[in-house]
């Protein structure tokens, strides 16, 4: 069962002050199992135990590789939160749409989901639409399966449908490459969707101490909708590497 979205089912929300207003190699980020004390454990495994376990890697990834004028691909996936089953047509009543791959793991997705679900709501008031997409394996990263997502969707009060790729064939549509990864479409009339926008949330990183302001979207949204250009030069989104299965 599919369900229309439009900006009228939104969840009001008010919009911050602070949202009016070459690339390098990728690095490497070892992360070991071992670091983090397991659930329900009181003390940390063996140090042999550690030694024998995959670690694994994270690769710090920059957005690329998709041209503006880029046609929407069609999905056709689950929502883990309610089961329902949501396609692009679903999207047919709004002149722009919102594709956000992210995840529930990613520390430069933990860094901006508060305001991803304020500035998403408050521009699905004004007719945009949004929806997210997880497509990482969980063999490797289990955290961000399905159900765990329909925590995450609960927990951050995501007012867009945050949906399951188990086959990762949506992002491979899209070329997506790492989460977070913003694709803002538009379109006239009954044109299909057009990739309009295709960069970075802010400069804020989780590292930087910039603050997340959410400037570099907004402004694409706000020119979208009003059918202006952009008047800035597009940056890269930069995030954790979408973890494909082998």
């Amino acid at each position: 069962m599919s369900l229309a979205v439009t900006g009228a089912g939104a969840r009001a929300s008010h919009l911050p002050s602070s949202l009016a207003a070459a690339s390098p190699r990728p690095r490497l980020l070892a992360v070991s199992p071992c670091l983090r004390r397991p659930h329900g454990h009181l003390a940390s495994p063996p140090a042999a135990d550690c030694r024998r376990r995959l670690r694994v890697r994270m690769a710090r990834t920059e957005s690329s590789g998709v041209a503006v004028g880029f046609r929407a691909p069609e999905f056709e996936l689950p929502e883990p939160l309610t089961g329902n089953l949501w396609t692009l047509d679903d999207f047919e009543g709004n002149p722009t749409l919102l594709v956000m791959f992210i995840c529930n793991h990613c520390p430069f997705v933990k860094h901006l989901k508060k305001d991803i679900a304020k500035l998403t709501s408050f521009y699905m008031e004004k007719g945009l639409g949004a929806v997210a997409i997880s497509s990482n394996s969980v063999r490797t990263h289990p955290q961000d399966g399905p159900e765990q997502m329909a925590e995450e969707a609960k927990l951050f009060k995501y007012p867009f449908p945050y949906l399951y790729d188990e086959s990762q064939e949506v992002a491979k549509a899209f070329g997506a490459v790492c989460t977070p990864e913003f694709y803002l479409f538009k379109k006239d009339g009954r044109r299909p969707f057009e990739l309009f926008y295709h960069g970075q949330f802010d400069d804020s990183r989780p590292s930087n101490n910039l603050p997340v302001t959410g400037r570099d979207l907004s402004r694409a949204i706000d020119c979208a909708l009003s059918g202006q250009e952009l008047p800035f030069v597009q940056k890269p989104s930069v995030g954790c590497n979408i973890k494909w299965y082998p």
